[in-house]
């Protein structure tokens, strides 16, 4: 089975079976927050790897009327789910979006650049088909990680949850982004919804809390638990 097979065939959606849309309010809520804070107004929106599109779907009803949405993903089960929600402002396309020609204001890419076999050809064709691009990097590179090899050998694997392709800290992510062409407009951490069933995780959890209010980027460091969201632009 080949990385892309994963999302083509019925796989991941056996693993993942609402494609993560039961945690797309947060992820809405972090995009709307990068926009508000770089005063950024899109008025066409574009989304590579959009599942089921859950995350145009709530979109929409946040911003204003002359906003359109289109979702582009390879998984023929999600984009037959998403195109339930299609209306005459947000529409779902079934391909690869490094083979298309469309040209958005903004394009996301929430969640899914770890995936991608080849993540740098992908961001350069997406740099010249956007004014900017908002993507949510998964910081799966911490100490805590480092010291348990097979969290990121579950990670990567294509028979689990996960399928990662490429591990980021905040100083990587950032870096090839900038090393492809782009200028970093704004970057902030966001909280992962993880859940602390036993007494061990609710433990992890305060002290991780605790040690992000002395130090960010120590804490994401050491103990994880935050993604990294980033609008940027061509330089």
């Amino acid at each position: 089975m080949t990385f892309e097979d994963l999302y083509k065939s019925d796989t991941y959606l056996k693993q993942n079976p609402d494609w993560h849309a039961g945690i797309s309010h947060v992820k809405v809520a972090q995009i709307l927050r990068m926009l508000a804070r770089t005063n950024i107004k899109p008025q066409t929106i574009g989304d590579i790897g959009c599942g089921v599109g859950e995350i145009l779907a709530q979109l929409q009803t946040q911003m204003g009327p002359s906003c359109t949405f289109q979702g582009y993903d390879i998984a023929p089960q999600a984009i037959a789910l998403a195109k339930k929600n299609e209306n005459d402002r947000l529409h779902f396309t079934l391909a690869d979006f490094a083979q298309e020609d469309a040209s958005f204001d903004l394009i996301l890419m929430i969640d899914m650049i770890e995936h991608v076999e080849n993540c740098f050809s992908l961001l350069r064709h997406v740099k010249a088909q956007s004014n900017y691009i908002m993507i949510q990097f998964s910081l799966d590179l911490t100490v805590g990680a480092l010291l348990r090899p097979n969290t990121l050998l579950g990670f990567r694997s294509t028979h689990g949850h996960v399928g990662h392709l490429h591990y980021f800290t905040k100083n990587i992510a950032l870096a090839m982004l900038e090393d492809i062409g782009y200028e970093i407009i704004d970057a902030m951490y966001t909280p992962e919804p993880v859940p602390a069933a036993k007494l061990s995780g609710k433990v992890l959890s305060l002290l991780r809390e605790g040690l992000y209010f002395l130090n960010k980027d120590l804490a994401v460091r050491l103990l994880g638990g935050y993604k990294l969201i980033v609008l940027a632009k061509e330089e």
